[in-house]
């Protein structure tokens, strides 16, 4: 492995680390010898990596360190793409636009060769099969979410009926043939998940949830992972 490779390796494993962690645990991910280890770890700090620690003591990467003009391997880089591409096809158009942007915005930074296997790769996403049908903002969802506050729906269950609830939005799901939030709902005191295209009004309000999203997410996915019901009632996992 190339000495630059090793470094940006080595920049990766402290930042997958988020208390410091010692020569020897960096030494063995990074397949080096311990002194190899050390003048690395000064070879980044001269290069102005906010590395802190010293032997017998462990390493940790401060937030906020950038690194520069960016080295991805070709498989980091078919894992970009491959993403990309993905939400460029399945996802509502204001995130495509900034997946577009965030895309070209990397491409501009790498060096040539790299820039040409971001260009070149031949990794594709398959044919979308469902068409647009929402006539809600997707963002007010996203805007909701990240703001913690309750969302006041008019829904459209499978059969038409139409109803009203205040939900607390968690999280929104892209799949390929539907979009999904994941919400808990008052009415029903408990998760549930919601179709987007059955979505006919949605109004953002003031009031921010009892919860921190965090902790709703936490909970939901507990509930998704423990053991199915058998008492014959709905599961969160249901849309409703």
């Amino acid at each position: 492995m190339a000495r630059s490779e090793r470094l940006l390796a080595l920049l990766q494993v402290l930042r997958r680390h988020r208390h410091p962690v010692s020569g020897a645990v960096l030494a063995a991910e990074t397949c080096v010898s311990i002194r190899t280890l050390y003048r690395d770890i000064a070879t980044l700090q001269a290069q102005g990596a906010d590395i802190e620690g010293e032997p017998g003591v462990g390493y940790v990467l401060r937030p906020g360190f950038m690194l520069p003009p960016l080295m991805f391997s070709q498989g980091e880089l078919e894992a970009l793409i491959l993403g990309f591409r993905w939400v460029q096809k399945f996802a509502d158009v204001p995130v495509t636009r900034a997946a577009s942007d965030a895309l070209a915005k990397i491409s501009a930074v790498l060096p040539a060769e790299l820039r040409d296997e971001l260009e070149n790769t031949a990794l594709l996403v398959g044919p979308r099969r469902i068409v647009d049908s929402e006539v809600i903002d997707l963002a007010l969802l996203r805007a909701a979410i990240r703001r913690e506050r309750k969302l006041r729906l008019a829904y459209a269950d499978g059969a038409g009926t139409l109803t009203e609830r205040v939900v607390w939005p968690v999280a929104l799901g892209y799949f390929e043939e539907t979009r999904m939030l994941v919400a808990w709902c008052e009415a029903r005191d408990d998760f549930r998940h919601f179709r987007t295209d059955r979505m006919r009004e949605i109004a953002l309000m003031d009031t921010r949830y009892p919860r921190r999203r965090a902790q709703l997410m936490k909970a939901w996915r507990e509930k998704e992972n423990g053991p199915r019901r058998r008492d014959g009632a709905q599961s969160c996992a249901d849309p409703v």
